[in-house]
């Protein structure tokens, strides 16, 4: 008698389990319509792939933006260029690339060292690396990592900007 009770107590958590169960497992139901268009483009090549995005963009006004800096909230497909500037202006940059522009001659031999130790090259390796200016030292460096390595190079009498 005290099991019954029990499953009396839980039976709607119990009934919500078996229904979201039976709901996971059911077989979708899809339209032929969809299922024609998927089957079709199941069958195309990468090139004609590629040709059928860049006309679904070109129909529905898609932009061209890397799946990172997109926002994770859908927005409306016809939305205002004034609205998607906005949109840009709020998405910050929070990776950069460091990149050497140029060095003073006088610090060149700082500016060699300092290459080789932050980027674990040999002495002839930073040498020719230095003196190919302007050259990428760091991809993909977080904000505040990228400033304090620009503020060092900067400080050496290198000319450093952040990409």
């Amino acid at each position: 008698m005290f099991a019954a009770r029990r499953l009396v107590t839980r039976s709607p958590l119990i009934t919500r389990n078996i229904i979201i169960r039976a709901q996971s497992t059911a077989p979708k139901v899809i339209s032929p319509k969809i299922s024609a268009i998927v089957n079709d483009i199941s069958q195309l090549t990468l090139l004609e792939t590629s040709e059928l995005i860049t006309e679904l963009k070109d129909k529905l006004n898609i932009p061209d933006v890397a799946m990172s800096a997109m926002p994770m909230t859908a927005a409306p497909a016809q939305a205002a260029p004034a609205e998607e500037e906005e949109v840009e202006a709020k998405v910050e940059k929070t990776l950069f690339n460091l990149k050497l522009e140029s060095f003073d001659t006088k610090s060149k031999a700082k500016m060699i060292k300092e290459v080789k130790n932050l980027l674990g090259l040999s002495l002839v390796d930073a040498k020719k690396f230095v003196e190919a200016a302007p050259k990428v030292l760091k991809e993909n460096m977080p904000k505040e990592d990228a400033e304090k390595l620009k503020t060092t190079l900067e400080g050496l009498g290198g000319k450093v900007s952040l990409e």
